[in-house]
């Protein structure tokens, strides 16, 4: 049960560690195969990891197979990158959570 609740903590934890920040197009390394999310000019948005990038297009892979997108369709291209402020952030909540119902649970037993 312990090593339950430790892993249901860490994948808590984790699932909001990541935040996306606005790159420019042309400052993209394709070398890196990072995750992308890009917001098309009909307020569409696609995310995925990157295949590929030339001048014209971008090319991204998701669940949903390859995605091409012309360089005149995108309003806005953004990096998913780790946020060492947002798991602090989290950790201390949760812990903060798990401290709480742990007392209310004690002070509920002892009541009764």
């Amino acid at each position: 049960m312990k090593k339950f609740i430790f892993l249901f903590l860490f994948s808590i934890l984790f699932q909001s560690c990541f935040s996306y920040k606005t790159v420019d197009f042309n400052n993209i390394a394709s070398e890196k195969k990072q995750n992308f999310e890009v917001e098309k000019l009909d307020s569409s948005k696609l995310t995925g990891r990157l295949v590929s990038k030339n001048e014209k297009i971008i090319v991204l892979e998701n669940n949903r197979g390859l995605q091409t997108i012309l360089k005149s369709e995108i309003q806005e291209v953004k990096v998913r990158k780790f946020s060492i402020l947002k798991s602090v952030g989290t950790a201390g909540s949760i812990y903060f959570v798990a401290v709480a119902a742990i007392l209310v649970i004690s002070l509920s037993a002892l009541g009764n």
